[in-house]
């Protein structure tokens, strides 16, 4: 028998089940995003990203691409948070 309790209860876990899918789904967005503008930056830089960070030991260049990704990731969590 349902109670006004274990009815709250369970109208609150229905609101918590739909609030994480909205979280997932804004999250699983926000990452591809994130994903395809890195492919972009690598795509448009006129070098290969891999070999000046891993071979010519460019650590300005890491700087720069952290920096990117940060920058990038700060505009998407403004974006899905409103």
């Amino acid at each position: 028998m349902l109670t006004p309790t274990t009815l709250a209860a369970a109208v609150q876990l229905g609101d918590i089940l739909d609030h994480l899918t909205v979280a997932a789904a804004f999250a699983l967005l926000g990452m591809a995003l994130f994903g395809l503008t890195f492919f972009i930056v690598v795509k448009v830089s006129p070098f290969s990203i891999r070999k000046e960070i891993e071979e010519d030991q460019n650590t300005s260049l890491g700087i720069i691409l952290g920096c990117v990704i940060l920058g990038i990731s700060i505009i998407i969590a403004a974006a899905v948070s409103g």
